[in-house]
């Protein structure tokens, strides 16, 4: 019988039918994440059909991944009263409706509701559910789990260009849009593979606990039983109260404000996400504008998710191993770094040969961003508290995706020049890994400091040294979780 340690135990876990979850994840990923790869190729089309400019196309795919990433609270909620697969097959649900309704838009406003707004929450709910039931299915194989299941990424970048590119050309837009309608359905027959998980108890493990509702809905009875003004004060505070546990239960505040690793992962993150999508978007119409064919411009997105593939499992490898607990952050930093740096190759060249060497290095160093992101997360914070800090995650990052594309945009508008789009990608992503990464190797100095300061008062060789190894031993052998975040 497999057994969960601190996270709880569950019979399916690292076994049986957890395989099944982790193909559904796969596909679910392809079908959420690696939707928006495709859009910078309608970039041109649309910005001909609405004659519109850079800034304001850019807003279509913006509104989508900000929703995307930024309805994790919504979802959070979803999951904790009726479970992810209900999430899961609501979310496939909307992001049909809306991309079928897309078809029908007439401006660009009605796409950034439909496309943009309804396609963008569905895939959240798909997504970030589908990702919390991977986290119950799997606990002793979590990272390669994880990083198998975000090779479904790369299979999305890698197929939804090349798709987008053949059925624009044979049937426009609106009829490509009217389509993914009914492949993102898909979404759906994944969610209803993601059965609840038992515990041994033989209870569903995201259903709310016994008696909690029960008990806050027996206290507001006895509260609004009172008329007098004592009680109707102490109603109001309750209110108060009440609004802010639920805002600690889904947004997970309390942990950004006491958990020093999880505010610098959350910080860098948001601010690496402004940059890193820049070249997603613009990448195609950058190549086109440079004399590069439309089926080629879509290739180099098709080139990052093939290599994505293959790199991300060796990455979850890599980082799953024993030497890699609670370093996992560092990894991801030069991840970050690496794809800063790789922006550069762009502003040297626009020729598709070295736009092919760009993609190239681009989508190594993707891999370990995509296969160790939500992995450092589940480092960092418990996994009874992952939803929640996985909505204030998201929708803080969700800011910086929202407004990253059109400021952009409009800097390519008043310049008429696309090299400042990797200029500010470049600043972005290589000054957040330089944050992420500096700000952990500091906290792990305070908190080795700390530790070599608590030798206790009796004893009276505290002041000798001992080369006798007393936390490494320990540490080694714990759960995967990065101890010096939660110890100070």
């Amino acid at each position: 019988m497999s057994h969960g340690g601190a996270r709880g135990a569950a019979k399916p876990q690292d076994r049986g039918w957890a395989w099944m979850v982790l193909l559904a994840a796969v596909l679910l990923q392809g079908l959420t994440l690696g939707f928006p790869s495709c859009i910078g190729v309608f970039f041109t089309d649309l910005q001909h059909e609405f004659q519109a400019s850079n800034s304001e196309t850019s807003w279509f795919p913006s509104i989508m991944v900000a929703v995307l990433h930024g309805g994790g609270p919504l979802c959070s909620i979803l999951v904790k009263r009726f479970g992810y697969r209900f999430a899961v097959m609501l979310g496939g649900l909307l992001s049909s409706v809306g991309m079928v309704s897309s078809s029908f838009c007439k401006s660009l406003g009605q796409l950034y509701l439909t496309a943009g707004l309804i396609t963008g929450l569905g895939s959240c709910f798909s997504f970030q559910a589908g990702l919390t039931a991977l986290g119950h299915y799997f606990v002793r194989w979590q990272t390669l789990a994880n990083a198998m299941a975000s090779t479904g990424v790369s299979l999305g970048f890698t197929l939804w260009p090349l798709l987008s590119q053949y059925m624009l050309d044979e049937m426009g837009w609106r009829n490509t849009f009217l389509i993914f309608g009914g492949i993102l359905l898909n979404c759906c027959v994944c969610g209803a593979i993601m059965r609840p998980v038992r515990l041994a108890s033989g209870s569903l493990v995201q259903l709310p606990r016994p008696g909690e509702d029960s008990g806050r809905g027996a206290e507001e009875a006895q509260l609004s039983n009172g008329a007098s003004s004592p009680h109707l004060k102490y109603q109001e505070q309750n209110r108060k109260t009440a609004c802010f546990q639920v805002l600690q239960k889904y947004l997970a505040f309390d942990i950004f404000c006491q958990n020093k690793g999880y505010q610098i992962y959350t910080i860098g993150v948001t601010w690496m996400m402004m940059g890193f999508v820049l070249p997603h978007v613009y990448l195609v119409p950058y190549a086109i504008q440079n004399g590069v064919e439309e089926r080629k411009a879509a290739l180099l997105i098709s080139i990052i998710g093939f290599i994505n593939i293959f790199i991300r499992p060796l990455t979850g490898l890599l980082s799953g191993h024993r030497i890699f607990t609670g370093r996992r952050i560092y990894l991801f930093s030069l991840a970050v770094l690496l794809c800063g740096l790789s922006n550069f190759i762009c502003i040297i060249s626009a020729e598709f040969s070295v736009l092919i060497v760009y993609c190239v290095i681009l989508s190594i160093a993707m891999s370990g961003i995509g296969a160790l992101t939500f992995q450092v997360l589940m480092d960092v914070v418990e996994m009874d508290r992952f939803s929640s800090a996985l909505g204030l995650f998201t929708i803080l990052e969700s800011i910086t995706l929202l407004i990253g594309p059109p400021l952009t945009g409009l800097l390519v508008d008043i310049t008429n020049d696309f090299h400042y789009v990797f200029y500010t990608s470049s600043f972005l992503l290589i000054s957040a890994a330089l944050f992420m990464g500096l700000s952990f190797c500091a906290l792990e100095k305070k908190r080795n400091l700390k530790e070599a300061s608590k030798v206790p008062l009796d004893n009276p060789s505290r002041y000798q040294y001992n080369d006798t190894p007393t936390e490494p031993q320990p540490e080694s052998q714990s759960t995967p979780a990065v101890v010096y975040v939660t110890s100070i």
